[in-house]
């Protein structure tokens, strides 16, 4: 059974330098090491070699025995653009995605990313991405610009979604509220969980994972804090009338169809999310590269778990594999 690593990022080359070029709202400085920084508020990104150097993330790939990553964009987005340039730098990241796929066969796989500030380009975009360059979905970031993900703007992108059977992977952003998390990194180390938590459960009351069950809905970091208060999120459904308006079962039933990355690396938490969506809806998940990521923790933390090894196996790459239609992913 393959290893494969479904969270991790990577900026593409041709993405960096338009940033760099001043085609863009992000602020880049270098560091001392010769590394560009992204800035955004509550938080910065250090695009270390592995973040945009596959040659140098093959290596780790290689020394770790990881068979395969699905890279994906990471914060601060296109959507944080103005449409026209988040519709441009969209499709020149998928357009390198698809590239550094064809440059290392068997070793990488993406979703793309989409120009989400502009609904009807994402629509074109996420076409583009499945159907011309081969990907099996896209990431979303938790809110666009504080819009919420659950937002009627964005039900024609379900709508196709829902037609490509695609894969929604919902990664957390700067959330609303970011101003009070800017000491202590606070942002990236609650205010992530929190936003995701929030995406996740407004999209399931909104009733958008009913009307469109051909999604296969997948969530960051464990699903923030999702398997811990899907409890309550039921006990409103029992309570509140307002909180049945879209969905016709408890909002648990929903969620548990979700799929969950383990960028989490306590044994106690993946338990958790076992138990609540059990181990064939679990992915192996690295954060990689990250400060806070790391392949190696993902890798002792799932095989330190007391579970059987068909579930361990599930988890490390059997699942990302059916969801990503591989046949097979080359031995490292």
């Amino acid at each position: 059974m393959p290893i494969i690593d479904f969270h991790n990022h990577y900026y593409p080359p041709g993405y960096l330098k338009a940033l760099q070029a001043g085609e863009s709202a992000v602020h880049v400085t270098i560091d001392e090491r010769g590394n560009p920084l992204l800035h955004y508020p509550g938080d910065y990104n250090i695009a270390v070699p592995g973040q945009r150097d596959l040659d140098v993330r093959e290596k780790m790939l290689n020394d770790l025995g990881i068979d395969l990553q699905v890279y994906t964009m990471t914060t601060p987005g296109t959507h944080v653009e103005t449409p026209a340039t988040a519709a441009r730098l969209a499709s020149l990241v998928n357009d390198e995605f698809a590239e550094g796929i064809a440059a290392h066969p068997g070793r990488f796989s993406a979703l793309a990313t989409l120009p989400l500030n502009d609904p009807a380009a994402s629509v074109k975009e996420l076409e583009r991405a499945c159907k011309q360059l081969g990907l099996r979905g896209a990431m979303l970031f938790s809110n666009v610009n504080h819009v919420a993900l659950a937002d009627p703007r964005f039900l024609p992108l379900y709508e196709l979604a829902n037609d490509l059977e695609a894969i929604l992977y919902i990664h957390p952003t700067h959330p609303l509220g970011v101003e009070a998390m800017t000491d202590y990194w606070l942002m990236p180390l609650v205010g992530f969980l929190f936003d995701t938590t929030l995406a996740a459960s407004k999209l399931v009351f909104e009733g958008i994972p009913e009307k469109f069950p051909k999604i296969t809905w997948v969530l960051t970091h464990l699903g923030g804090a999702i398997p811990y208060l899907a409890e309550r999120l039921d006990r409103g459904y029992r309570a509140f009338k307002e909180c049945r308006v879209n969905i016709q079962r408890p909002p648990s039933e929903y969620l548990k169809k979700f799929y969950f990355d383990t960028v989490n690396f306590n044994t106690d938490a993946l338990k958790l999310a076992i138990a609540f969506a059990g181990a064939d809806h679990l992915l192996a998940g690295s954060d990689y590269a990250h400060q806070i990521g790391s392949p190696r923790l993902m890798l002792e933390s799932l095989w330190s778990l007391d579970i059987s090894e068909a579930d361990r196996n599930a988890i490390l790459g059997g699942n990302a594999a059916r969801l990503l239609r591989l046949e097979s992913a080359k031995s490292a």
